[in-house]
C-alpha cells in the first residue's frame, strides 16, 4: 500500500474531527480509572483514536496519539497540581507547567504506539497484531525508565473485575492490559467493516482468538476465586490518624499525634493478638533517638499484647557518613524492636533530588527530615507467626518490589503510606487500585494503612474487604490468611511483559525494514 509524501501543509489539512476523536479517546481512557472508575470504557477507549488515524500520515498519527495521551493522562494526573501547589508551595504557573510536562512524557508513549501501528498497517502488519504487543511493551518500559512510573497502567482500570484480574498471578497486570488492547482493535475492525463498509483483514479470526483468550481468562479467574484460602488466620488493625500534612512535622504537635495513635490503637485491639499497622511516618520524629515517645510506643505494644508496625524516619552511620531512611519498625507484643524495613524506591524530587551534583539549584518538592537514601534490599519482618513485607508509600505500585518481598519469605504484604499529599482527589483511589494487583500477583493478602485514607484490607484474590473514608480519624479491623502458595508470576516475574517487549522489537524491525513506497 503506497502513500503520498508528507508536507508541512498537511498540518493544516488534518480534519478537526480527527483531533476531536483523539480527545474523545483520551477522555474515555481517563474515565476508566478511579475516579469515576468506569472500567468498561477502557475496552473501547482507543476506538475513536483508531478511526482518527485512518489514512493519515505516520507523523500525523503520532500527533493524534500524543493528543489522546495528553488528554488521558492530563485527566488522570490532575492531582499533581495539588501536591505541588498546596504542599510543595510552588506557584500555580510553575506547577501547571510541570504537570503538563509529566502528562506529556506519558503521552509520548501513546504517540509512539500510534505512529508504529500506522507504519505497521502501511507495511502490511495489521493493528490487531501490533497494538497489543506494542502497548504492553511500552507500558513495561515506562515502569523502569527515569526511575519508573507504572501509574495507571491499562490493566489497573479493571481492579474490581476479579474474575478477569486473576491471571495476574501468571502475567502480572500486563496480561490484563494485553486483553484490553486486543479488544479495542477488534471492536474498531468490526465498526470499520460494518459502518464504513470497508474490507477488514481477518475480523472473524481475530475475534475468535480474543473470545477464546477471554474464555480461558475468565474460566481461570473463577477457578482461582473458588479455591479456599488455607493459610493461618491473623487479626489486623489499621490505624488512620488523619494528621493534617501542614502540622505533621511541627514539633508542637508531636504529643497530640502520639496521643491520637495511642487512643485509636487501644480501641482497635482490645482483645490482643493483633497486628497493628500505623501509616508511613506516623511518628514525625526519629524513633531511634526520641526516647520519651519511643518508650510510650513500646509500652503500647506490650499493653495491647500485639505486634506493632510503625512508620518513622531512621538513620544509620556507614563509613563515617549518615544515611537517612524512610522506614518501618516492627515491635513485638513485649514491646521489643524486632526489625526495621527501609524504603528502597524513593520519590524523585520528593525524598531526594536526582543528579543533585548536576542540579544544585533544584530543591526537593516537599519538606522533610532530610534527603533520604534508598534501602539496600527487601528485608521481611518476622512477627513470630509469619514474615511480612512492608511496602512504603508508592512502593506499592511497583510489582517487582512486592515480588522480592514474597520471594524472600513474606506471607503478608503491608503497605504504609501518607496520601495526605493528594488532598480530596482521585489519587488515593488510583493508588489503592494498583495495590490490589500486588496481592493477586503473589497470592498473599495486603493490608494498607494510610494517614488520611484510604486504609484497606485486601485478600489474596483481590477482594477489598474493608475501606476507610478519606480524611477521617478512624481504624479498620479485619482478618487475613497468610499466603501459602508460590505463583507463576512470583517465580518467573514479568516474563509475559518481556515477551511482548521482544515481539515489539521484532515488529519495529520489520516495519522499518519493509520497503514502503513513499
Amino acid at each position: 500500500m503506497g502513500y503520498r509524501r508528507f508536507h508541512m501543509a498537511d498540518f493544516n489539512t488534518v480534519p478537526r474531527r480527527d483531533y476531536l476523536l483523539a480527545v474523545v479517546s483520551g477522555i474515555l481512557l481517563a474515565l476508566s480509572f478511579p475516579r469515576p472508575g468506569l472500567s468498561i470504557c477502557a475496552w473501547f477507549a482507543f476506538v475513536p483514536l483508531f478511526l482518527a488515524l485512518g489514512k493519515n500520515e505516520p507523523r500525523i498519527a503520532f500527533r493524534l496519539g500524543f493528543v489522546c495521551g495528553l488528554t488521558a493522562y492530563g485527566g488522570i494526573l490532575y492531582w499533581v497540581n495539588i501536591v505541588m501547589t498546596t504542599y510543595g508551595k510552588l506557584p500555580l504557573a510553575v506547577s501547571f507547567c510541570l504537570y503538563l510536562l509529566l502528562s506529556a512524557y506519558v503521552a509520548l508513549y501513546v504517540g509512539v504506539v500510534a505512529y508504529l501501528i500506522n507504519r505497521g498497517e502501511r507495511a502490511g502488519i495489521p493493528a490487531v497484531v501490533t497494538f497489543p504487543f506494542l502497548w504492553v511493551g511500552l507500558e513495561f518500559i515506562r515502569a523502569f525508565v527515569l526511575t519508573g512510573f507504572p501509574w495507571a497502567s491499562l490493566g489497573h482500570s479493571q481492579y474490581r473485575t476479579l474474575p478477569l484480574i486473576q491471571i495476574s498471578d501468571i502475567t502480572g497486570v500486563y496480561g490484563v492490559s494485553f486483553l484490553i488492547a486486543l479488544a479495542n482493535v477488534i471492536i474498531y475492525k468490526i465498526i470499520k467493516g460494518l459502518v464504513r463498509k470497508e474490507p477488514v483483514a481477518y475480523p472473524a479470526r481475530s475475534a475468535s482468538i480474543f473470545l477464546v483468550l477471554m474464555a480461558l481468562t475468565i474460566g481461570y479467574g473463577f477457578f482461582r476465586l473458588n479455591q479456599a484460602e488455607q493459610g493461618e488466620s491473623l487479626k489486623v488493625a489499621l490505624v488512620q490518624g488523619n494528621i493534617p500534612q501542614d502540622v505533621k512535622w511541627d514539633p508542637a504537635f508531636q504529643e497530640s499525634t502520639v496521643g491520637i495513635y495511642e487512643r485509636l490503637t487501644r480501641k482497635a485491639c482490645a482483645g490482643g493478638g493483633t497486628l497493628v499497622v500505623w501509616p508511613e511516618s506516623a511518628l514525625p520524629f526519629y524513633f531511634q533517638t526520641e526516647e520519651q515517645y519511643a518508650a510510650r510506643v513500646k509500652a503500647l505494644a506490650a499493653e495491647t499484647k500485639s505486634c506493632l508496625v510503625v512508620g518513622s524516619p531512621a538513620f544509620e552511620k556507614k563509613d563515617e557518613r549518615i544515611r537517612y531512611l524512610n522506614s518501618a519498625f516492627l515491635l513485638s507484643p513485649a514491646g521489643e524492636v524486632l526489625g526495621r524495613s527501609d524504603k528502597m524506591h524513593l520519590v524523585p524530587f520528593g525524598e531526594y533530588v536526582p543528579l543533585q551534583r548536576l542540579l544544585p539549584f533544584v530543591n526537593k518538592l516537599v519538606a522533610g527530615i532530610g534527603d533520604f537514601s534508598p534501602g539496600l534490599k527487601a528485608v521481611p519482618l518476622n512477627t513470630g507467626k509469619g514474615e511480612i513485607g512492608v511496602l512504603i508509600c508508592f512502593e506499592g505500585i511497583f510489582p517487582e518490589l512486592a515480588r522480592d518481598y514474597v520471594r524472600a519469605g513474606s506471607r503478608l504484604l503491608v503497605n504504609i503510606t501518607n496520601d495526605a499529599w493528594f488532598g480530596r482527589s482521585s489519587a488515593p483511589y488510583q493508588h489503592l487500585s494498583m495495590t490490589v494487583f500486588r496481592a493477586v500477583e503473589n497470592r498473599v493478602p495486603l493490608v494498607r494503612a494510610a494517614n488520611t485514607g484510604i486504609s484497606s484490607v485486601i485478600d489474596s484474590k483481590g477482594h477489598i474487604r474493608g475501606m476507610t473514608p478519606l480524611f477521617k480519624e478512624t481504624f479498620l479491623s479485619g482478618e487475613v490468611q497468610y499466603g501459602t502458595r508460590r505463583t507463576v508470576y512470583n517465580r518467573m516475574g514479568d516474563f509475559f511483559a518481556w515477551s511482548c517487549l521482544a515481539l515489539s522489537v521484532g515488529i519495529v524491525v520489520r516495519i522499518f525494514r519493509k520497503k514502503v513506497d513513499e
